[in-house]
């Protein structure tokens, strides 16, 4: 085997798909210089993850992407559509779960969910990551990591040439899938429910017109639930084209069934499938026996409900499916691996530049695993109630409303100074108020255009959300009466190395025509609440402090786990 150069990187990524690329994009925009290894040809041929929920989309609106993509979701999909449960496209509806996906949305967010196939964003997170000079090795496969005190050794193979050359990094992420092989090197092992069924999904186009039989439904997900089959639909625009997931066969709501056959053969659809049976069905699922159908693939897969054990190992982190593999009922899967690949960029960047202590990467593990276990525990309760009842609700979480899913999940790590009474795992976004911990609240300010332009450059109009500040760097918000915290937090910031933007709100430059600021964040006219890169509040003090210095100081350090010495 040709042995190629070696190279050396800050930060090699396993992976370059969903979360591959958006670990890429993330480390870019901090400035880290990344290089990622995609065993495929290139982006996702096929649509797979398409329910993007709120948070996803603020991060990529952090990034400058919320335009892009949301231009592509309309172009596939209407922009509000709804989940709800019917026999067939032609049967009668049986449940709706969200009459209108984002209904309420406006509330807590500047975004708005979307659907929008994986097959379609992938190539807009790939230019982007390009832009901000990522580089992305498809047709490329890491077959070994050996890790020391100072970095990662791994081995890539060109799958074209066969050539191998090792990559030197500082540190691996790995977002190398479901059977990860990372994953399996390092012995990490996965907990949760295990494998639920061999699923298939049918990518077809009707050659004849289907939009009568949605008649007023408003299209986006249609779980389909009939004595042949359980599955769900999702049909671009048009209605006539899209995908059928195939969970289970046959009539599972009947117990002398089920008791007959333990090993449970109706979760086994993938096992030799052949085209007339996935034809058999669609046309079932349509609920029109001789319907004009064209399957154009079959694709197999597990449906699987697991987390690893540990998301680190020593310079290597896990992300994406390799850390947690959930059923697709509730469209978390790819959600939460983008998240996790949020939450892991700016604490390598900060890392690799010095700023942060050598605790602040184990804060990774400490907040993202809680928040896995979380999603699958929900993704699996959604996957019994909407497609598996036979297995029972004896081994499933009661359901967690969706808006504290999204948008209320919340990290008990060292890197968050926590208030009396601890958080809980997860909270409504209309309760949580700023609580250090949680993602800081979504409020529109008006900014004066004739006061510090530098400061909001990528901003048109006036008005911006909070969310509109965070991103690349720690942001001190206070209030009106707040304007000591400012110079205060400046100057220790910069004695700190760190670099952070202060903002008064309520003032001349950023002003609160709601007036909803200091509500939202639980503080008096002069606090002040420290915002981490990621968007979570990491500190705050309800109101004015008598040694503001030494306060911010504290928090600065504590939120870096820079408990080492640094001054």
């Amino acid at each position: 085997m040709d042995r190629g150069a070696s190279e050396d990187v800050p930060v090699l990524i396993v992976g370059g798909s969903l979360v591959g690329l958006s670990a890429a994009l993330f480390l870019r925009w901090h400035g880290v210089d990344v290089l990622a290894v995609e065993r495929h040809t290139g982006t996702a041929i096929n649509a797979r993850a398409g329910h993007f929920h709120l948070r996803t989309v603020e991060i990529l609106r952090s990034a400058g992407l919320e335009d892009a993509v949301r231009h592509k979701s309309q172009e596939q999909y209407p922009p509000d559509g709804g989940i709800n449960n019917v026999e067939s496209l032609a049967g009668r509806e049986i449940a709706n779960y969200f009459p209108n996906l984002n209904a309420g949305v406006d509330e807590f967010s500047p975004t708005v969910r979307l659907f929008i196939n994986q097959d379609a964003l992938e190539p807009i997170l790939r230019t982007r990551a390009s832009e901000l000079g990522a580089r992305l090795r498809y047709r490329t496969e890491c077959t070994s990591l050996e890790q020391d005190a100072d970095g990662v050794t791994a081995v890539v193979r060109d799958l074209e040439s066969g050539t191998e050359s090792s990559v030197r990094a500082k540190y691996v992420v790995a977002a190398d899938g479901n059977r990860s092989p990372v994953r399996e090197r390092l012995g990490i092992g996965m907990h949760g429910h295990g494998l639920l069924s061999h699923s298939i999904t049918i990518y077809f186009r009707a050659l004849a017109d289907l939009g009568p039989l949605l008649k007023d439904r408003n299209q986006g997900v249609h779980y389909v639930t009939n004595p042949l089959m359980r599955g769900f639909f999702r049909l671009d625009r048009s209605g006539n084209a899209g995908f059928l997931v195939v969970n289970l066969v046959g009539d599972t709501s009947r117990p002398e069934i089920i008791a007959a056959f333990p090993s449970a053969p109706w979760a086994n659809v993938a096992e030799g499938i052949p085209e007339q049976r996935a034809l058999e069905l669609l046309r079932a699922a349509i609920g029109v026996p001789d319907v004009d159908v064209v399957i154009d693939d079959i694709a197999t897969w597990r449906a699987e409900a697991n987390c690893a054990d540990r998301f680190q190992d020593g310079r290597v982190f896990l992300a994406g499916d390799a850390a947690h593999v959930v059923p697709p009922n509730g469209g978390y899967g790819g959600n939460t691996g983008v998240q996790d690949a949020h939450n892991l960029a700016w604490k390598l960047a900060l890392t690799l530049a010095g700023v942060a202590g050598p605790g602040l990467l184990d804060t990774y593990d400490a907040e993202r695993r809680p928040v896995g276990e979380l999603t699958v525990e929900q993704a699996f309760t959604r996957y019994v109630m909407r497609v598996a009842p036979y297995l029972g609700t004896e081994n499933t979480q009661p359901i967690v409303d969706d808006f504290s899913m999204e948008i209320g999940y919340r990290y008990d790590s060292p890197a968050v100074i926590l208030e009396p009474g601890g958080p809980p795992l997860h909270e409504h976004p209309r309760e949580s108020l700023g609580r250090p911990g949680a993602r800081a609240p979504h409020v529109f300010l008006d900014r004066s255009p004739d006061r510090s332009p530098d400061r909001f450059p990528d901003r048109e109009g006036t008005r911006l959300s909070t969310l509109d500040l965070f991103g690349r760097n720690f942001v001190l918000l206070a209030g009106p009466e707040g304007a000591a915290w400012l110079a205060t937090a400046l100057a220790v910031a910069d004695r700190l190395g760190v670099d952070l933007d202060a903002y008064v709100v309520g003032g001349t430059e950023l002003a609160d025509p709601q007036g909803r600021f200091l509500g939202a964040y639980g503080i008096l006219p002069s606090g002040a609440v420290l915002v981490r890169p990621d968007g979570f509040v990491g500190w705050r003090a309800a109101e004015a402090a008598d040694a503001p210095e030494q306060a911010l100081r504290q928090a600065l350090q504590t939120l870096l786990c820079r408990g080492d010495g640094k001054p």
